[in-house]
């Protein structure tokens, strides 16, 4: 399975275009990745979210009104995309545009989008509802901002849990296999067994 990859928004978030049978899965939407696809002739047919957090859904609406593609996302991710003023209430001064999912996401062992087989894992201790995007066919993990190239992400945001977090980490990624490609929401692609193995955070 092919992909494109872009970085975009101050905190540097990775989204990636993934060449499914079907036609093109988007991983996310920082800002600037609807200028991104636009400028490379690229068109999304699916907007799949790893979860809600401001760095990851600021071209959710921009993208689904320019391509017209659908939106899929877990249950918990749902009012930080729908609601402008979610993360007002928690302090932080940011409104994002607001966009309605087509349809929701839960841990599933086979799930297919486009075409293209995929084993959903719901990993949260980041952020409430978070989920990676396994291809076994492709060795391929579309992790969001549970594991990095040597760290995890941080639990210290609303809805985060560390316990939570490194747990899901040990017991649902670790033994996926250590030849399995880690895409992260920021930072360098890394594997299992590097991060299993050097991993600071989680031994």
């Amino acid at each position: 399975m092919t992909y494109e990859t872009f970085c975009g928004g101050i905190f540097e978030t990775n989204c990636y275009l993934l060449a499914a049978p079907g036609g093109h899965i988007l991983f996310d939407a920082p800002d600037g990745a609807c200028e991104w696809l636009e400028s490379h002739g690229l068109s999304p047919d699916l907007l799949l979210l790893t979860h809600g957090h401001f760095d990851h859904i600021p071209d959710v609406a921009k993208i689904k009104r320019r391509f017209g593609c659908a939106i899929g996302c877990h249950a918990e991710t749902v009012p930080m995309i729908s609601d402008p003023d979610f993360f007002r209430g928690f302090g932080f001064e940011l409104e994002v545009e607001a966009a309605q999912p087509d349809f929701l996401i839960e841990a599933a062992r086979e799930r297919e989008f486009l075409g293209a087989g995929f084993e959903v894992l719901e990993v949260p201790g980041h952020s409430p509802g978070s989920l990676c995007f396994l291809s076994r066919e492709s060795d391929l993990l579309i992790g969001g901002d549970v594991l990095f190239a040597g760290g995890v992400g941080r639990w210290d945001l609303p809805g985060g849990d560390g316990e939570l977090l490194f747990r899901g980490i040990k017991t649902k990624l670790f033994p996926l296999g250590d030849n399995i490609t880690v895409l992260p929401g920021h930072g360098p692609p890394t594997t299992i067994g590097q991060e299993r193995r050097t991993n600071p955070f989680v031994h």
